[in-house]
């Protein structure tokens, strides 16, 4: 069984929280870190693992074990001093990987130069997309149909190459209609159910939420 991807989210503003709370509500082990005790037993409720202190306080950050997490995520846009300092920090610890949200692209420059594995910019891309793009395993895109129903692109996976679909089972397993088949540029859809499928190519399947985790 896959190893559970744990994330911690330094900063709970407006960003921060949605995003805390969306890989919360997906299943992920996440773990949200806010200078304002306020701000963090109002989210309490709906993030399980909340923490009221300082991310840029080495002793802080070790004590919360931060080095023990996949991902960091920074969101503490306006304190250009206090997110480069929670970068280094958490990358001399050693995580894997570090977002920094930024409020512009001259932030963005800096936080990469320090070691950032990716920027986010909010006006370009919601903590809830992010959220769900982290949580999403091999899913490459996901386009939400209604609250419970989406369309997603999965990879294929290693196990799934030389296999057809219906050996795969992926309706009965998953609760999940493949409508077409991706390999490269090229979109083929009414799929042979008996058809091989080969390294490389992407499933376009229509799934709900608890077909979508099941795929992860």
């Amino acid at each position: 069984m896959a190893k559970k991807q744990t994330y911690a989210v330094l900063g709970l503003g407006r960003f921060g929280r949605s995003l805390a709370r969306e890989l919360a509500d997906n299943g992920a082990e996440v773990l949200g870190i806010d200078l304002d005790e306020n701000i963090v037993n109002e989210v309490a409720e709906t993030i399980p693992y909340c923490r009221c202190g300082n991310a840029t306080d080495p002793e802080v950050l070790s004590r919360i074990g931060i080095s023990n997490y996949d991902t960091v995520i920074i969101s503490m846009a306006k304190h250009l001093e206090a997110t480069v300092l929670a970068v280094m920090l958490c990358k001399e610890a050693g995580v894997p990987t570090v977002i920094v949200k930024c409020p512009d692209e001259m932030t963005a420059k800096i936080a990469k130069k320090i070691g950032a594995d990716r920027t986010i910019i909010p006006e370009k891309e919601s903590g809830i997309r992010l959220a769900k793009e982290l949580v999403s395993g091999g899913i490459l895109d996901l386009l939400d149909l209604s609250g419970d129903v989406s369309v997603a692109e999965l990879e294929i996976r290693p196990e799934w190459i030389g296999k057809s679909l219906q050996e795969l089972n992926l309706r009965s397993k998953y609760q999940t209609n493949v409508i077409a088949v991706k390999s490269g540029n090229t979109v083929q859809t009414g799929i042979d159910p008996g058809r091989k499928l080969e390294a490389g190519e992407t499933l376009v399947v229509v799934a709900n939420k608890d077909g979508i985790r099941k795929l992860r």
